[in-house]
């Protein structure tokens, strides 16, 4: 055979290997024999570049080439599932699909696998996009990285659709996990805190190559698009199979609630034994038809349900108690435990919140704790064994100063947390400030992850979020890099900060180090891992000359006043326009913006009575940030819509909802979350629920779609 029929044969060839071996565990061929195959065609791939095809089997080992993930909206959006602990929920979940269809309906139950979302879209039976769930209507582009996974099908075979999107779960194996943590425990690097922080700082990683050596996995669980195989979504999920897709095989067509409860017994005890994670049983409707009638909240569909497990316990000893400092000074236990298997993972740490849980639980050094994981990703103390109690267990009682500066802590009136008064002299929270200001829903800069920001700190290259615009490539190029720098820029997980309850990227280490374990640092010269890069550098300073076109609410927001979330900042900017109303704005005057209390009036008026922070906010003035709001927003602003209430609900083709909702705000109207007798009105589009609209009917409230809203404000 010449050149051009080799290279199909290997492909051929090696596409039914990775299928017999990753889908159906029976390879025909040793590691190494499929491994002389693959280096044959990546060789001839390269002697001949006319063959090229993005879909060959060799994008699996991936690139060394660094590609900026960007957004992509979802054609469907990715919505999250509703959440339920106990059988009688699920018996309402049923009971309530059935008196809204009026007629029988079989159940699909089907294994919760703990990973990270992926949307798989393919076209004429190639892999052409995958995108992360986002925020639900737009995702990270991840395909590079996703034609690494060899259990994801580049190709297809069979009578598939033209087009059609499948969902489901990129998932790291135990195996992996265990040796993916024990190279990094070589290497003293933090470890991951469990297999879904693990897939999800892996998949967003920037080296497809590094993706590619992890070894992730990917299970299937939902087929979309027009032309599907038929209305059954069980006999989809078998159809997809055929077609080369992984799908959870576990998965049961029920026709009672008795054999979900079977299947949910059943799994509650042998999901232990599986390869993957897993945190419950996920519940469909199994008819398409059906799905489509019941429809979708804002947040989830109608027809599905997540029953999750009840949290596993253990017991271990505590040996020690430490304390952390967040951005806004909060100070937070953290019980050191000795090392126990939970949910699959060890666990060393657990949170213990404050002082008010520490006294609750009357601990002891060397108690017997219960611990379990929240959500089964948190670990907690959940209780003590006082009968193993020894007598001689010092008591723990919080600190009264803070672990880093020694500053006396102090305690809010009426809150449970203490607080390190020093914000501008302890390092915890000046990091922490500076990395609120990078991240996303803020001003959203490339390249500063914690790690990145802690190395410019302790180098004292930065001391607030003003210096970062500052920054030379000549500063930057000379600065040791921390030993995790290379991956935590990378690798960044979202997690909740408990002081906020705003939403803040961490490091891939889990929670900020909190519950993962990093090895000590043995001396300053195993701390550092080479310089930055002339690349690195080059790319932080355009990240950060891009950041000066980031609009003036999400600067305000970034400022990290504390008690202003992202809408209250936009709020108060469309009410002040620009910074030195703001600034100079009485107690009165912010009182008056719709939804602003006296916690938040207080809060800004102290930010800005000190002269440190008017000297940050005038240096980055200086650098050129977005300071006042867009002239455009001022012009088009109207009250067109004043003392409306408006309910967003489906999806729309014309514009995104949180367009629509900028338009709502725009001309004085109100976005609510729910119908009440206080609605006006309910924007409508695809696919909006049956239960929103019989409420609305009760209510008399009109439901009006995109066309009809657009001409209400003009447009």
């Amino acid at each position: 055979m010449n050149v051009k029929e080799r290279i199909e044969y290997l492909r051929r060839e090696l596409h039914r290997h990775n299928d017999l071996y990753y889908k159906n565990s029976t390879p025909e061929i040793s590691d190494y024999d499929y491994d002389m195959m693959m280096r044959e065609l990546q060789d001839l791939e390269i002697q001949y570049p006319e063959f090229y095809d993005i879909s060959s089997p060799s994008m699996r080992v991936g690139s060394d080439i660094n590609k900026a993930f960007i957004q992509v909206a979802h054609k469907y959006p990715m919505l999250s599932l509703s959440n339920t602990y106990t059988k009688e929920e699920v018996i309402d979940f049923v009971t309530k699909c059935r008196n809204t269809l009026n007629e029988e309906v079989y159940l699909c139950a089907e294994l919760k696998y703990d990973g990270t979302s992926i949307s798989l879209t393919y076209e004429n039976g190639k892999l052409t996009r995958a995108l992360t769930r986002g925020d639900g209507e737009k995702g990270d582009d991840v395909t590079s990285n996703v034609r690494t996974i060899k259990s994801v099908p580049l190709l297809l075979k069979g009578d598939y659709p033209k087009e059609f999107e499948m969902r489901g779960e990129i998932l790291l194996p135990w195996r992996e996990f265990d040796r993916l943590n024990a190279e990094r425990e070589a290497q003293e690097e933090p470890l991951f805190a469990n297999p879904r922080n693990a897939a999800s700082g892996t998949l967003k990683l920037q080296n497809s190559k590094i993706v590619a050596s992890r070894k992730l996995e990917a299970i299937l669980y939902y087929m979309l698009g027009g032309k599907l195989p038929g209305d059954s979504h069980f006999e989809n999920l078998r159809v997809a199979s055929s077609w080369g897709f992984h799908v959870g095989e576990h998965t049961r067509l029920c026709k009672t609630v008795d054999e979900v409860f079977d299947f949910i017994s059943y799994w509650d005890e042998e999901r232990k034994n599986l390869p993957v994670a897993t945190d419950g049983i996920v519940i469909k409707v199994d008819s398409i038809r059906q799905q489509q009638e019941l429809g979708f909240t804002a947040k989830s569909p109608r027809w599905a349900i997540a029953y999750k497990f009840q949290a596993e316990r253990a017991e271990s000893i505590l040996r020690e108690v430490t304390y952390q400092v967040g951005r806004t000074g909060i100070v937070t236990p953290v019980a050191n435990l000795d090392p126990v298997q939970l949910s699959g993972t060890i666990v060393r740490r657990a949170s213990l919140y404050n002082e008010d849980a520490i006294n609750a639980l009357d601990l002891h050094i060397g108690d017997s704790c219960y611990v379990e994981k929240g959500g089964e990703i948190i670990p907690k103390i959940v209780g003590v064994n006082k009968y193993k109690r020894d007598p001689n267990g010092e008591k723990v009682i919080f600190i009264k100063n803070c672990p880093v500066c020694n500053t006396p802590l102090e305690r809010i009136e009426g809150e449970a947390a203490y607080f390190c008064p020093n914000k501008y002299g302890c390092a915890p929270q000046i990091k922490g400030r500076i990395e609120h200001f990078v991240f996303r829903r803020a001003m959203n800069i490339d390249g500063l992850g914690p790690e990145t920001i802690d190395a410019f700190f302790s180098n004292g290259l930065i001391n607030d979020i003003s210096d970062l615009f500052y920054l030379t490539k000549k500063q930057i190029m000379s600065c040791p890099r921390l030993k995790s720098a290379a991956d935590a820029d990378q690798s960044l997980n979202v997690v909740e900060d408990i002081e906020t309850k705003e939403m803040v990227e961490q490091d891939d280490s889990g929670f900020g180090g909190l519950f993962a374990t990093p090895k000590p640092k043995k001396g300053k010269e195993n701390n550092v891992k080479g310089y930055f890069t002339e690349k690195l550098a080059d790319n932080i300073l355009k990240a950060l000359d891009d950041a000066k076109d980031v609009p003036f609410e999400r600067v305000f927001f970034a400022l990290g006043i504390r008690f202003v979330g992202e809408t209250i900042a936009k709020k108060i900017v469309m009410s002040l326009h620009n910074i030195n109303n703001i600034m100079k704005a009485s107690y009165d005057e912010l009182m008056g913006i719709e939804d602003v209390g006296t916690r938040i009036a207080q809060s800004i008026i102290e930010y800005f009575s000190d002269e440190r922070n008017i000297a940050i906010v005038e240096k980055l003035r200086g650098a050129g940030l977005q300071f006042e709001i867009a002239a455009d927003k001022i012009a088009s602003r109207t009250e067109k819509l004043k003392g409306l209430n408006f309910v967003i609900s489906g999806v729309f083709s014309l514009h995104t909802r949180d367009e629509y909702k900028d338009m709502i705000e725009l001309n004085g109207g109100k976005n609510t979350g729910s119908i009440s007798a206080k609605t006006n009105y309910i924007l409508a589009g695809d696919n909006m629920g049956p239960a929103k609209l019989e409420k609305a009917s009760k209510l008399n409230i009109p439901v009006i779609n995109e066309d009809d809203f657009l001409k209400m404000i003009n447009e």
